[in-house]
């Protein structure tokens, strides 16, 4: 038996895109951007995938700009809106590196979080006020290793106020599948999300840029995108994409209610064992997301820990994917206080649209025997 508990990674992809994908893989072949009836075909596909990717979003169509990916939206938003400027960027300590380097890149401003990994208003607004020249800030919905929400509509308030001609980006890749970006993204100019976060294939993404948001593009050639992201269209993917975004949206209500209650099962269960924290507390599981379980197990290494439940066939990790592989510490821990050594006792654990109650107790007995393994090993 596998049980997957990898979800803020990547999410297997939900029949709905599938089935909605296969199509356009084999006689829907055609190149939107060409004249004849196969290209018309694609280029409708790609208008309806549109439609529907706005309404999820809370957009107009001509709003949504299709990218390769979250990664692409990310670096889009940041550095295009600075290059259309000339100006600057600001960002979270605990941002995904698709935005963080850009905003280093840029020689920007990393602002600091608390423990639960909110942005620090006071710290935001000094940096505006000392800073005149802010193109873009971005401030991410939810965050992909501890699943911590941050409300947008203070942040806004201080970017109207200290940098009115700033845009405000949000990265939406790992909120989509979990909260209701009509509402919650409301505030931000910028929107990115990425496909395979919730059902939808790998390789494909979005960036909402709401009007008057000055945007220079990445990537120029055929001006696709009303020249704002140049490129052949991934017909396949964009509808795919469309199409787990509307059983999202259709499934969001139970899909949450459901999953919130393994998550609690999950987390309260392991937290019986000795030395098992869950990052940023018990009681503060309302403010983050539903399906994220991030502990630190007191003296386990969490490599040794995942090479034993690899094993035992539970799939798990350590933090963010793209930064798997990494020797130093999870920079999102560090920026919300955690120390290093406890930091590299860190698992997430992290559900999804097809996880069960049995996958739960499964990855329970698991995690349990590989802890008292591994406690027996080192005295």
């Amino acid at each position: 038996m596998t049980v997957y508990l990898d979800h803020a990674a990547t999410t297997p992809m939900r029949p709905e895109a599938v089935d909605a994908m296969l199509p356009w893989l084999t006689t829907g072949y055609g190149n939107p951007s060409g004249s004849h009836a196969v290209s018309r075909a694609a280029r409708q596909a790609v208008d309806e995938a549109r439609d529907v990717v706005a309404e999820c979003l809370g957009a107009e169509p001509a709003d949504v700009i299709f990218t390769g990916g979250g990664t692409e939206s990310d670096n889009l938003a940041v550095a295009g809106v600075a290059a259309a400027t000339g100006g600057t960027a600001v960002c979270s300590a605990v941002e995904h590196h698709a935005v963080l380097h850009p905003v280093e890149a840029l020689g920007g401003h990393v602002i600091p979080v608390d423990e639960l990994g909110i942005v620090d208003l006071e710290a935001l607004r000094a940096a505006l006020a000392a800073s005149p020249d802010v193109a873009v800030v971005s401030v991410m919905l939810a965050n992909n290793e501890v699943g911590t929400v941050q409300a947008l509509a203070p942040v806004a308030e201080v970017v109207r106020r200290e940098a009115p001609g700033a845009a405000l980006h949000t990265d939406a890749v790992q909120a989509f599948a979990w909260l209701d970006l009509v509402e919650r993204a409301a505030p931000a100019d910028l929107i990115s999300i990425a496909a395979h976060k919730f059902g939808g294939p790998k390789g494909v993404g979005a960036l909402v840029a709401r009007p008057g948001v000055k945007l220079e593009p990445l990537l120029r050639g055929g001006g696709q995108e009303r020249d704002r992201r140049s490129g052949t269209h991934n017909v396949a993917g964009i509808v795919a994409m469309a199409a787990a975004m509307r059983a999202t949206v259709e499934q969001r209500t139970a899909t949450v209610a459901r999953l919130r209650a393994l998550r609690d099962r999950l987390a309260d269960q392991l937290l019986a064992l000795e030395g098992v924290v869950e990052t940023a507390g018990r009681a503060t599981r309302d403010q983050r997301l539903p399906n994220i379980c991030h502990l630190r197990i007191d003296g386990i290494e969490s490599e040794a820990l995942l090479v034993l439940l690899d094993d035992a066939g539970v799939c798990a990790s350590a933090g963010s994917a793209c930064a798997s592989g990494a020797l130093e510490p999870s920079h999102v821990l560090a920026a919300m206080g955690v120390a290093a050594a406890s930091a590299r006792s860190s698992v997430r654990l992290s559900l999804g649209w097809p996880t069960t109650a049995a996958d739960i107790d499964f990855a329970v007995d698991a995690i349990q025997s590989a802890v008292a393994s591994l406690r027996e090993r080192t005295p």
